[in-house]
C-alpha cells in the first residue's frame, strides 16, 4: 500500500511539473488534479493519524481508567494539531491554484 501510494504521488508530482510550462488549455488541467490529489493524500493520512491516535488513547484509558485525565488533554492537543496540517494544505492548494 505504501508503495502504492509513493509511485502515485511521485507520478502526480511528476505530472504537475510537466504540466507547469503548458498552456492552460494543452495540460494544465493537470496541475489542478495534483493539487488536489495533495489535499486528498492528506485527509487520508491526517484521518489515519487521529484514529491511531485516538484508538490508542481509549485504549489506555480502558486499561487504566484513573490515568483518563493524564491522557485526555495531549490526546485532543494531538488531534488538534493532525487537524491543523490537512487545513493547512488545503489553503496551500487553494493559494497555490489561484496564483497560476
Amino acid at each position: 500500500m505504501k508503495k502504492l501510494l509513493f509511485v502515485l504521488v511521485c507520478l502526480t508530482a511528476s505530472a504537475s511539473v510537466l504540466a507547469e510550462g503548458t498552456a492552460p488549455s494543452t495540460g494544465g488541467e493537470l496541475r489542478y488534479f495534483a493539487y488536489f490529489f495533495a489535499v486528498a493524500i492528506a485527509a487520508l493520512g491526517g484521518t489515519q493519524a487521529q484514529s491511531r491516535a485516538a484508538s490508542t488513547a481509549l485504549e489506555g484509558i480502558a486499561r487504566n481508567p484513573a490515568a483518563a485525565d493524564k491522557l485526555q488533554t495531549p490526546m485532543i492537543l494531538g488531534l488538534a494539531l493532525m487537524e491543523s496540517l490537512v487545513i493547512f494544505t488545503l489553503i496551500s492548494v487553494f493559494l497555490t491554484g489561484s496564483l497560476k
